[in-house]
């Protein structure tokens, strides 16, 4: 599935700026972990309330991406150099959020995307994959 828009989380603009979000590379690391649909998109610091629970596949936490920052004609996208993904096994994977954030010291959300534009639950039986591909225009972009 194509992951949709993503969006900022109201109130950590800045620290792309004050430096709590750091470099997208070296010691930093970041996650992507998926939660349901009573996360509140208004969250600023990762925690395990309503993240969809550890079973069928997913683990608590989500999944260390590696975030690339390219620049083109004085645009910087970022986005990670592969789709993200979890394979359902013995049972349905359901999720409505997909969430990016920083998964050393201040666990600091930068943004999420619904998985479903409706917005709906996506469910992913036993046996497939729930894979979120980027958008081509990247999680987020600089001009």
């Amino acid at each position: 599935m194509a992951a949709g828009t993503w969006t900022w989380v109201a109130g950590n603009k800045v620290k792309l700026f004050d430096g709590t979000f750091g470099a997208i590379t070296g010691s930093n690391a970041y996650k992507i972990a998926l939660f349901n649909n009573s996360w509140a998109v208004t969250t600023t610091i990762y925690s395990t309330t309503n993240e969809i629970s550890q079973a069928y596949g997913y683990l608590t936490g989500g999944v260390q991406v590696t975030l690339t920052a390219v620049e083109t004609t004085g645009t910087v996208k970022v986005t990670t150099a592969t789709a993200v993904s979890w394979t359902a096994s013995g049972g349905t994977i359901t999720a409505r959020y997909a969430v990016l954030y920083k998964a050393t010291s201040t666990f600091d959300i930068m943004c999420y995307c619904l998985l479903d534009s409706a917005p709906a639950d996506v469910a992913t039986t036993t046996g497939n994959a729930l894979t979120l591909t980027m958008n081509a225009s990247g999680i987020y972009t600089l001009s």
